[in-house]
Parts: structure tokens; sequence; C-alpha cells
């Protein structure tokens, strides 16, 4: 789960990160009230769940009342297209006013789950304000990497090394670089989260460490932990059929091809994606019913599949462990009778009960075409969704 800017800032502020003053705003009227409060010059931010705001004009520094007032009216209600959004953008519904601070120095700070270890990765570079993946492309020597261990966590020689390796060492400095790096560790941890990044991290021309921008996301799996930060999520910053999968239970990421896939289980899942595109496919989506599922997880997995208009082909591979092959089947069938099924729809089942579940979908009088393999189901899916097309 993404948060906006502001909402992370909040958080990171309560373990003790160093952050400036600011105030959320929903009203052009409330922005220019913040920044009056906060003094001049601030900054004006458009909130959205994507980086490049800057770049497209969704950051403005401003001196005095009425400059403020523009930004605000230039941003509120906009579209803002970044690198991140896509063509399609994203509109500014809320704006975060933040006091202004003179900046000596930018640098890059980021914490992460590498799954590679199976330990939080803390990533560093003195090219703050770039992107990491260009940084990383250009100039990879200048990320510096420290790997956490668990049973000890963010040691102090792994948070002074960092610090002298941003140029930090001075004594003052490297004492609040320490105490930044350890709280925002402290954060990460108690917060399950799954990525912080600040960029960029600052130094002011005072020789204070800021993070002057943030970017926080959390292990959903683990959210159920922290009700308090369930509440942030801004459903009007996601996909709805995500939102809507969420209320499910159900893992769903849309994606950009035109063959709607349902599967159960994450591993099974990417195998069939994998499979549509060796196929000369392309899949319109990642969704997991899970192995629990149950007829209304299925039914309501079939209908978030056929509200997107791209998809003209719905692929069903699933294999019957804990989720019996009858109990697909008859969610499936009641799905589509209710929502009206329009597309080719190919079903590929394995396991639990499959000769009932066949048996379900045969008499069901809907048009189905069955599967022998997971290949079989690919290539039937890719020529019903090109005849359809």
């Amino acid at each position: 789960m993404n948060i906006h800017e502001h909402q992370a800032k909040e958080v990171l502020r309560r373990y003790g990160v160093a952050v400036p003053q600011g105030r959320a705003c929903f009203t052009v009227d409330e922005a220019v009230a913040a920044a009056e409060a906060l003094g001049f010059p601030c900054v004006v931010k458009a909130q959205i769940h994507a980086g490049g705001r800057g770049k497209a004009g969704g950051v403005k520094v401003v001196k005095d009342a009425a400059a403020a007032r523009q930004a605000a009216q230039g941003m509120l209600g906009t579209t803002l297209v970044t690198h991140q959004t896509g063509p399609q953008g994203r509109v500014v519904r809320r704006l975060y006013v933040e006091q202004g601070c003179q900046i000596a120095r930018e640098l890059y700070l980021g914490m992460l789950v590498d799954r590679g270890v199976g330990r939080v990765l803390v990533m560093a570079s003195t090219e703050g304000g770039v992107e990491i993946e260009e940084v990383a492309a250009r100039t990879p020597e200048k990320i510096l990497r420290e790997t956490v261990d668990p049973a000890v966590g963010l040691a102090g020689y792994q948070a002074r090394r960092l610090a002298f390796g941003l140029g930090l060492g001075a004594k003052e400095q490297l004492g609040r670089t320490v105490a930044f790096l350890t709280a925002l560790y402290k954060a990460f941890l108690e917060c399950d989260a799954a990525m912080i990044e600040i960029n960029p991290l600052v130094v002011t021309t005072s020789g204070e460490v800021i993070a002057l921008d943030a970017k926080v996301s959390f292990d959903d799996n683990a959210l159920f932990r922290h009700p308090d930060l369930r509440e942030l999520r801004d459903p009007t910053e996601e996909d709805p059929r995500e939102t809507e999968a969420a209320k499910f239970d159900l893992s769903y990421i849309a994606l950009d091809g035109n063959i709607g896939c349902m599967v159960n289980g994450a591993g099974l899942a990417m195998s069939t994606m994998d499979s549509t595109k060796y196929a000369g496919g392309s899949p319109a989506n990642f969704l997991d019913v899970g192995g629990g599922a149950n007829t209304e997880k299925v039914k309501a997995a079939f209908r978030i599949l056929l509200s997107d208009e791209a998809v003209k082909a719905i692929f069903i591979n699933i294999f019957g462990g804990i989720l019996r092959c009858d109990v697909l089947a008859d969610g499936v069938v009641q799905a589509a009778r209710e929502v009206g099924l329009k597309v080719p729809l190919i079903v590929r089942m394995e396991g639990t009960n499959v000769e009932q579940g066949k048996k379900i979908l045969a008499e069901s009088g809907l048009d189905i075409l069955s599967a022998t393999d997971m290949k079989d189901g690919a290539q039937k899916a890719v020529a019903a969704a090109g005849r359809a097309a």
C-alpha cells in the first residue's frame, strides 16, 4: 500500500525522523492559509502516488500569498502527467504546503527488503534528486549499500559508514546522520514497510539533515497489525478494480494486455502469464484468487475481469488443492450468468474434484472452451482474443 508524501512524513515524524513542517490542504483557501502560517518562501506540492512531480510542474516555490494561490489553483483538480503515471496521468485532489529550507546538498537514501538475501537493504548516494535507477545505470559506484542483520538491527558502525560515504563525517553532522538513519530504520521495521525512499535527503546551510521528500509503501500482508496505517489508503489513487479486489482479499494487479487471467496461487499465476506471453498474447492482469477461495470470491474475481473493457478473452487456470475445482466452476457459472459473458472463456482445471468441476461447466449451457493443459489453454486464449479484437 502506498501513501501520500504528507502522510509519509507524519508517520516518520513520530519516530523522530527530521522532516520540515507542513500542512495537507484540500482547497485553494486552505493552501493559502497554510502558506501564510508557515511563512514565505514555502513550497506547494501536488500529492499523487507517483514520482517526477517537480518536472511535471507539481512542485512550486512561492514567495507570497498571491503566488501560493496561483500555484494551488494551477494544481488542484488538474491531471498531472509524470514518467511514473503513464500518459493518462493522475488527478491532483490534495496539496502539501511545506516550509522552505536553505539547501546546501541533496543526497539519496532508501530502505527496502532485498528478497535475494532476505534482509533489509539500506542504499545511499551522493546523487540526490536523481532517480536511483538512473544513478545505478550511469554511476553505480556512487551507490552505497548496507545489509541489515535482523537479529542486530542497523548497527552503529553501518550508520557511521554510510554517513562517511555521504561526506557527512564532521562531528555534528555525523551524529545527526546516525540519528536520522537509526530513526528511519525503526520506522521501517515497526511499520512493516516494504520501501522507504528519501529523495532528496538534504543537508541545510545550517548543517541539519532533513527528509525533503518521502515515499513510503507498506507490506499489504502486514496491514492487519496496523489499523491506523490502513486508514491512510487513498482509493482515488488506485485502480478501482484493485480496490474492489482488496475487499474480497484477492490479489489483483492491472496490466496492459487483453487476456484476463484467473489463477489460484502466485506461482501458477506467474507461469500462466509467462505461457500467455510465450503463446504470443499479453495478459491483462495478475489475479490470484488464493487457495481458500469460495464461490463468492470466485464470482467477485470474475466480475473484476469482465469490468476491464480491454479484455477480449478470459483464461482460467486452476490447480484444485484447497480450492476445489467444483467450487471454482460453480462460482464461474454463477458470475457468468449474473454479469453476462460476452468474451471467450477458456478453462483448464486439474486436481481435487476436477470431474465434478468439468461437469458443472459442461452442463452450464455457456460457451466455454476446455483446455488440456496450461500451454493448450494459453494458445486457445491468444487465438480467441485475436478473433475478438
